[in-house]
């Protein structure tokens, strides 16, 4: 706990005050430069469009698979994986293979499929993930994944959110 006089200004500042700024009539994601020339009297305004693809969501389906490994160790490092990714929907498992559904924020499905073939591998330590290979993604996207459920042949809706034996 900082002990100062009520009012004081936090050590390291020399009295500066944080004041906040108005974000300004270019803030809609482009941006106008203003060029002035020696030989006019007028500014030009030349505007410069930013690109940016908005993300969508993906229905992330991740089956891995190998050696036999004890139901308790499975299940202990599907529940770790779920408190280090808060996305998780659900998780199932049996002693050689699992399923791990989740929803991924991605410009595309290419971004999409990427981050989740790294999801496994990346935290298999931390988690303490058995050594199981990917042997099955499947990634749609969010229309595709209702349009199915609507429909009743999409994929078996999802366990309450957690962490399910087969």
């Amino acid at each position: 706990m900082r002990r100062a006089r009520p009012g004081a200004p936090p050590r390291g500042t020399g009295g500066r005050a944080l004041t906040s700024v108005g974000a300004g009539a270019g803030f809609d994601g482009s941006r106008t430069t203003e060029r002035g020339d020696d030989r006019t009297t007028r500014p030009e305004q030349t505007a410069v469009r930013e690109e940016r693809t908005p993300s969508k969501l993906w229905h992330i389906t991740l089956s891995v698979s190998g050696a036999d490994t004890p139901l308790k160790e499975v299940r202990r490092g599907l529940e770790q994986l779920a408190h280090d990714h808060p996305f998780l929907l659900t998780s199932r498992y049996a002693n050689d293979h699992a399923e791990v559904r989740y929803w991924e924020e991605a410009r595309d499905l290419h971004d999409a499929a990427a981050v989740a073939l790294r999801l496994w591998g990346e935290h298999r330590s931390t988690a303490r993930l058995p050594p199981w290979e990917i042997v099955g993604l499947e990634v749609i996207d969010r229309e595709t994944y209702h349009q199915r459920v609507a429909e009743g042949y999409g994929p078996p809706p999802a366990a309450p959110v957690g962490v399910h034996p087969y």
